[in-house]
This record gives C-alpha cells, sequence and structure tokens, in this order.
C-alpha cells in the first residue's frame, strides 16, 4: 500500500472482490463499512494499519425467485446439502441476471435457504466447471462451515485436462487478483491475494494431460489462470486458453472433438470436510460429467493410434 494510503472504494475492491464495486458505494453510503470505527466515505484514505469493518446485510435480492430447476442432490441432511452442479449452470444471481442460477433451483428446493447469507452457499464454481458443491441449511452451519473454508480445513479436488504434456506434478504459488484492464478476468499480479494449487498428472497422452488438482486456496478462476500461466491452459477454456491449437498428427476424431469442446475441461470431483454438527469426516466424490469422459477417451484411442 503506498504510504499516503489508498482511498477507501479502491482498498474496498481489492479486499472485497466478490462484490460489486456499486454494492460496496452502496455499503460504504449506508455506514456498513467502517474505517477505525467510523462511518467513512469512499475517498477517505486508508493506511497502513487502519482497520477496515464490513458488517452488511449478505440477505439476497428480493428480485431473486424460487424456480423448479432439477437440481443432483448427492446428499443432504438438516445441516448441509451437497450438490453436484452441471456445465452451464450460473452459481449465484447477479446484475441482470436474477434467474435461471443454482440459488433459484436451492429456493424451490429448501426455501428456508431464504434466510441464508447467499442461500446457504460457502464456496462457488464457475458456470462451465462442474461437479460438487455444499450449501450450509442453518445458519449455525454455515459460520461453522465459512470458517473451516477460510481455515483450509475443506478438501476440494478438482480433474482437469490441459493442453501439453506434464512431466510430474507440482505446485503454483502465485497470487492473483481482478485484472484491472478488464474486471470479469482475474490476472497473476504481485501484491495480489495468495493463492496456492496443488496438482499431480493422472495420466499423459500426445500433447494433453490429464491432471488431479487440489486447491489450497479458492480465487476465482484460480486453476484455469494458475494452469494458463504455466503454459498448460486448459482443454476449452474460453478465457485464458487463448486460441485453439490442434497438434500436428492429431487423428480427425480427437480435433473434432477439440474443435467442439467449448467449456474449460474442469471438474470439482472430491469434496471432504467435518460436518458442522456430527464432527464426523465426510467425503463425496463424483465421476467427471459425459462430455469430460468423452474427451479423455477420445486422447487415448489418439494415443494409441500408430
Amino acid at each position: 500500500m503506498p504510504s499516503k494510503g489508498m482511498r477507501l472504494d479502491q482498498i474496498c475492491a481489492q479486499l472485497f472482490n466478490d462484490y460489486s464495486r456499486s454494492r460496496l458505494q452502496a455499503w460504504i453510503a449506508q455506514g456498513q463499512l467502517t474505517l477505525n470505527g467510523e462511518q467513512a466515505s469512499q475517498r477517505d484514505l486508508v493506511k497502513h494499519q487502519d482497520a477496515l469493518v464490513l458488517n452488511a446485510n449478505l440477505v439476497l435480492d428480493p428480485g431473486v425467485r424460487a424456480e423448479d430447476i432439477a437440481l443432483d442432490i448427492v446428499y443432504e441432511d438438516d445441516a448441509l446439502i451437497v450438490v453436484n452442479k452441471p456445465a452451464g449452470l450460473v452459481v449465484h444471481p447477479g446484475a441482470g441476471n436474477t434467474s435461471g442460477t443454482l440459488v433459484n433451483a436451492l429456493l424451490h428446493y429448501a426455501p428456508e435457504l431464504d434466510a441464508l447469507p447467499r442461500a446457504g452457499l460457502v464456496h462457488r464454481i464457475d458456470k462451465d466447471t462442474t461437479g460438487l458443491l455444499v450449501v450450509a441449511r442453518t445458519l449455525e452451519s454455515h459460520s461453522y462451515l465459512v470458517e473451516a473454508l477460510q481455515a483450509r480445513e475443506i478438501n476440494r479436488e478438482y480433474e482437469a485436462v490441459v493442453r501439453g504434456q506434464l512431466v510430474a506434478g507440482g505446485t503454483i504459488d502465485k497470487p492473483i487478483e481482478r485484472d484491472p484492464r478488464d474486471r470479469t478476468k482475474m490476472a497473476i499480479r504481485q501484491g495480489g491475494r495468495e493463492s496456492v494449487t496443488h496438482y499431480r498428472v493422472l495420466e499423459r497422452f500426445k500433447s494433453h494431460t490429464r491432471l488431479r488438482l487440489k486447491l489450497e486456496t479458492g480465487r476465482t478462476h484460480q486453476i484455469r489462470i494458475h494452469m494458463a500461466s504455466e503454459k498448460h491452459p486448459l482443454v476449452g477454456d474460453p478465457v485464458y486458453g487463448g486460441r485453439l491449437a490442434i497438434p500436428a498428427g492429431t487423428s480427425a476424431s480427437l480435433e473434432q472433438m477439440l474443435r467442439g469442446f467449448n467449456r474449460q475441461a474442469l471438474h470439482a470431483r472430491r469434496l471432504g470436510l467435518i460436518h458442522p454438527v456430527s464432527g464426523e469426516r465426510m467425503d463425496w466424490q463424483v465421476a467427471p460429467p459425459e462430455d469430460m469422459q468423452r474427451l479423455v477417451a477420445s486422447l487415448r484411442e489418439d494415443m494409441s493410434a500408430e
């Protein structure tokens, strides 16, 4: 932080980057975000060791309604719900997008979630990423699971297919923050939030690699931008994948598969946590969806072809 400080609205955009600038500005104007215990204005300067406290009402926008959208429920009890999210389903409503999301579906399935922050969502995955999400069903469970996530006590493992051959696993430790040139994207930037991804090789192909990845932190687009930063972007990633490159010698069937795979090949395969009520260790796994299974099968066929 510069010695003279930064404006409150600029600092808030970095610290609370899950929320839009307009929402943060509204909270500041309403006195829900304080600086050193006092109501502040957007132009106030924040200096080293100043204390910022956000005491905002995170209930859902009243425009977000319950909708009868099919859900793949992997597990549920009185404290939580575990959902297997399909590709194409947005998790949380956004500006101009108040319907057709996972939240809308959850409100229909479990109306009591209307009283919880973000309808009980503890974490999110991207629209076109598939796999497991945990949803708290009570305020007590929500608080417990959010704290467990922040303490890195929730185990989240992913499966991905990336471009290029990786010889061995490793760890990527690169800070991430919003791209200042495009607020819809993330970027590797010094001074960004700590971001750590561990990966290991599951299967190598001619020009691609199937990986198992474990998140130590959970930043927006973390796996996608970390792998892209290593020159191994996810197959099909429309944001960080760059131009489609078909390796020389690729079979016609694999080329067709790669050209038609229009989402990032990323699946949240495993979720593990300590149950907020029973204290029992629980673990769920779901296989990748059919499109990723077809992609891997096509890569295997291409590998064996002479």
